[in-house]
């Protein structure tokens, strides 16, 4: 049984640490991008070094007071904050936020976990090598979240999802214990592997510190093309007709609902539509070839191909940087039209890649059984993964449909399950998907999940109620 953080309690972190490591809990700790949580307002710990993490886990033990890590704030299933149970102590990583050391021959980059995406990403890019992990919220996500919840992005289909990216992590256990696993090999069979542990449990294994993470080479030319493609199942054949010409240069593969283009259109019409009539499907696809390719004939070769084949009806190739940004801008501002809109249900499902397409037709017949309702069904569908979201038609809001929410999200959910797909493609299972898991998880999956946590945290004070019912 965890105890709420008393004033003694708090005197005794306070006693551990220098002056101006502690505050009281902002807005900004206590919401979630989707307003579906709100935190309890107590007291936010912003330490300095992984020593200091150490020494407040250390003390939260003792106290038995729950410890909630807080990265940038962007993670769409409430794992960074408790609404409810005895207060928590706010484990805020954002003063740790240096680049230690690149590495670039090594194609290595050692970073704290409060580094924001961007400016890994810009460090990487100063010593000529490429960070590829890239999303909608690469200017406010931190690292540490990040591998976290091990999340995915656009550049999933070439690179791998976050735990694909990391090579160590130094990490505070829930005895306080430093786990220092900063490695840059390759290769090390020493036993069981921590790193993957940490990367993906969401904080409720410990609270990563810093993290070895792997740079790329970047490719000598990009490229980046819009085709309408007949169908969703069209938008595969494209992917496999595109990798059997340029392998596995194909970086990014973005498939893009009619819905999507309308509610930019209505939230945002600032984004520019490039098309003089918006098609039902379109795919986004990014190219990153070596030296002596040419990505505009590449995508010329591929758009014939396609339009002989079926599968493409129009094409618009990027013909510089600018007009590039301007295609992923349209993609990258969807969640934002997603929010402005306000869903009734959000779903962030993968599948396999063979189910996908009927999986987006049967989804919306067994919606359109529940009611009349808008869908916006985009996503990674390179690598299976979809974003699912439901919304109420012209002149009515979320609200007047939350009694239908749970029921759309069991429809959606329950045929995943029966495709053999995830209920959690990227963005981790925190709170929000806690019953989900339950439900849905393999039951010695579940064992074993159950059985680590009370073996390394027997207290249970590392993110209480997140992954695992408490």
């Amino acid at each position: 049984m965890l105890n709420s953080l008393t004033a003694e309690a708090e005197a005794r972190l306070r006693a551990a640490l220098p002056d101006g490591r502690f505050a009281r809990a902002e807005a900004r700790h206590l919401e979630e991008p989707r307003g579906r949580y709100a935190g309890q307002a107590g007291l936010v710990a912003t330490p300095h070094s992984t020593e200091e993490v150490a020494s407040l886990i250390r003390i939260a033990g003792q106290e038995r007071i729950g410890v909630i890590p807080y990265g940038g704030g962007t993670g769409l299933v409430g794992g960074q904050v408790a609404p409810d149970g005895p207060m928590p102590l706010i484990l805020s990583m954002e003063k740790m936020s240096a680049i230690r050391k690149v590495y670039a021959e090594e194609n290595v980059l050692i970073a704290e976990a409060g580094v924001i995406l961007a400016e890994v990403q810009a460090a990487a890019e100063a010593a000529d090598r490429l960070f590829p992990l890239s999303l909608a919220s690469e200017g406010s996500a931190r690292i540490g979240g990040l591998l976290g919840t091990n999340a995915g992005g656009t550049g999933v289909l070439r690179y791998g999802n976050a735990r694909d990216l990391v090579l160590g992590v130094e990490a505070v256990l829930p005895s306080g214990e430093i786990y220092n696993g900063l490695s840059r090999l390759r290769k090390d069979n020493t036993g069981y592997d921590l790193r993957h542990l940490m990367v993906g449990a969401e904080g409720t294994l410990g609270v990563i510190t810093a993290a070895a993470l792997k740079l790329f080479a970047r490719p000598a030319a990009m490229g980046t093309a819009l085709f309408q493609v007949a169908s969703p199942g069209a938008a595969l054949s494209l992917l496999s007709m595109a990798r059997g010409q340029v392998g596995e240069a194909v970086s990014a593969f973005e498939l893009i609902h009619r819905q999507g283009f309308d509610f930019l259109s209505e939230t945002m019409p600032q984004v520019r539509n490039p098309w003089s009539e918006t098609p039902e499907w379109c795919v986004l696809v990014e190219l990153g070839l070596p030296q002596g390719l040419d990505p505009a004939a590449a995508f010329e070769t591929l758009f014939s191909n396609a339009v002989e084949a079926g599968l493409v009806q129009d094409g618009l190739i990027a013909q510089n940087q600018g007009q590039s940004q301007d295609f992923w801008t349209i993609r990258e501002s969807i969640p934002e039209a997603n929010r402005l809109i306000g869903s009734v249900s959000s779903h962030d499902i993968s599948v396999p890649l063979g189910a996908l397409a009927d999986f987006i037709v049967e989804g919306g017949k067994r919606i359109e059984k529940i009611g009349e309702f808008r869908i916006n069904c985009f996503g990674h569908v390179g690598d299976g993964n979809l974003h699912y979201n439901v919304f109420p038609m012209p002149g009515k809001t979320r609200a007047d449909h939350e009694g239908e929410r749970d029921q759309i999200k069991r429809v959606v959910h329950d045929l995943v399950h029966e495709m053999g797909g995830s209920v959690s493609a990227e963005h981790g299972i925190g709170r929000l998907k806690v019953g989900d898991l339950e439900r849905y998880g393999d039951p010695a999956k579940l064992t074993a999940m159950r059985a680590i946590k009370a073996a390394l945290d027997p207290v249970g004070i590392m993110n209480p109620g997140a992954v695992l019912r408490g």
